[in-house]
């Protein structure tokens, strides 16, 4: 697999077909993992994260795989999406087995870091819905500040210092 970054226990590789069983896992795990990143409560064929995977991979989407450095194993995924020259969106996912091991803080600031060094941007927002707090403390942990908020989100962001 193609290794794009690192950080200190964690392999950032580009998306891969050879994952889709740990992907489908994940996204797949309602309690855990896929109420805090969509509305979507259906269950992922298959084919649908094969297309879905294909798509990140021929649009050459900046979508990464996160693999635990020590034993290879899947944390999850991490993405900039709806990039507009400087700027983009972060989106990640933890599969259950991988929360509440500071993969998440890690990667955040990794992918951050990235971003800015590597990638161009000056400006990274995302969406987390209100009611994950937990999720909330950590993005500020990583320097993300609440710029707007409803009822169902809180917007938040980070910019090059």
């Amino acid at each position: 697999m193609d290794v794009v970054f690192e950080s200190d226990n964690i392999r950032f590789v580009k998306v891969t077909m050879e994952l889709i069983p740990e992907y489908l896992e994940m996204v797949n795990d309602i309690d855990h993992v896929a109420r805090f990143i969509s509305d979507r409560r259906d269950i992922y064929t298959e084919d649908e994260e094969r297309e879905y995977v294909q798509e990140r991979i021929d649009n050459q989407a900046m979508m990464y795989s996160m693999l635990e450095k020590s034993t290879g194993d899947f944390i999850g995924n991490i993405e900039f999406f709806n990039r507009r020259e400087d700027q983009a969106e972060l989106g990640i996912a933890i599969t259950a087995k991988m929360q509440d091991k500071g993969y998440g803080k890690e990667a955040i600031r990794s992918i951050v870091d990235y971003g800015f060094k590597e990638a161009g941007l000056k400006r990274i927002t995302l969406s987390v819905f209100a009611d994950n707090q937990r999720a909330v403390h950590v993005y500020e942990q990583c320097g993300f500040r609440e710029y707007d908020r409803t009822d169902v989100d809180v917007f938040m962001e980070v910019t090059e210092k």
